[in-house]
Parts: C-alpha cells; structure tokens; sequence
C-alpha cells in the first residue's frame, strides 16, 4: 500500500514572510490522516518553497500554481498533500482552504484561515485541528474524482467558510465511500 506524504510548504516574500505549519501539528494530522484513510501517513522531510506561487497584488498564494509544484515532486499513484500557512486563493474565489487535482495525485491545504486568531479570536487549537483534519480529507477526496457532496454532513460538502467546517463532519457518506474505499486506487 502506497503511503500518503505530507510535504511542508515554505517561502515568502518581505511582504508576506512563509510560515511553515507547527511539527505538531503536522505529526496530528498525519496521525489522524492514517486513521481515516487506513494506510500509513507520512511527513516527508523536504520542506517545498512556493514563493514563486506569490501573487503580490492579492497578497496570496496562487494554490493551482502550488499544485504544479506539488506535482514535480509525486510519484505517479502516490498522493501528495502539501500543508501551509500562507494564506491561498484561486482567481475566481477570494480565498481556499485548500485545492486538489480533481481525479489526481496533489493536493494543498492551508491552516492560514481555519485559525481562529485569523478572525482576531483566541487560539483554539482543538478547532484549529479539527478543521484542518475535515480539509485534508476533504481535499483528498478530490483526488480520488470526488466532487463536492449535497449531503451536508458528509466531509466532501463544500466549506466556503469556517462556520460550514465546524457543522459538517470528518467523515465520508456512504455515497462518497466507495470510490475511496471499495476500488483498488492506491
């Protein structure tokens, strides 16, 4: 069984330094990606830099452009998830938790805004953890053709704010199982 790798993306800019996600709370979810996913999850110990995925007029990282980089450093059937803390965008969207190749290999997340200090809050780090845990698996799924599920509880609903996040759960209706679990894709 292929393991799933977790890369750390650095980089940044003057205007926006990179900050790598905390070792903790990678080790977390790998842990919790292993259990979900019934395989072994691996931090890799590589840190990937994503400066050139700067978009200096949004003040974000372009997330396509990070799975372009995520993707030179797959190999074919190997899933890989890059973790940030720099804050991602796509063009249409003000903001994304993460993105994934649809039917692929790669896939982004950043804990920039499932931190509630992102909303001027105190930390919680319990709720830092479980939206960051809901999001990997979420984007994983996509990697696996995965679309976005109308069932509101299931992890691969869509989460367009952090309030969607903390309703909807970490794990896979019956429906969105399958794919994931009953076909030999690893």
């Amino acid at each position: 069984m292929r393991p799933i790798y977790l890369i750390p993306l650095t980089g940044g800019t003057p205007a926006a330094p990179g900050i790598e996600p905390r070792l903790e709370l990678l080790e977390y979810l790998a842990a919790s990606l292993a259990r979900i996913y019934r395989r072994s999850c691996q931090i890799r110990p590589e840190r990937l830099d994503i400066t050139s995925a700067w978009d200096a007029g949004r003040q974000q990282y372009w997330s396509t452009a990070i799975l372009e980089r995520l993707q030179d450093s797959s190999d074919s059937g190997t899933r890989v998830l890059g973790i940030t803390a720099c804050d991602l965008f796509v063009p249409v969207l003000t903001f994304v938790f993460g993105e994934a190749q649809l039917d692929g290999y790669c896939a982004a997340v950043s804990v920039a805004r499932l931190d509630e200090q992102f909303y001027g809050l105190p930390a919680r780090e319990d709720l830092l953890r479980s939206r960051l845990v809901k999001t990997a698996v979420h984007e994983l799924g996509h990697t696996f053709g995965l679309r976005h599920c109308p069932d509101w509880r299931c992890v691969m609903s869509s989460s367009y704010g952090v309030e969607r996040l903390d309703v909807k759960g970490a794990d896979f209706c019956p429906r969105c199982r399958k794919p994931v679990f009953h076909e030999h894709r690893w």
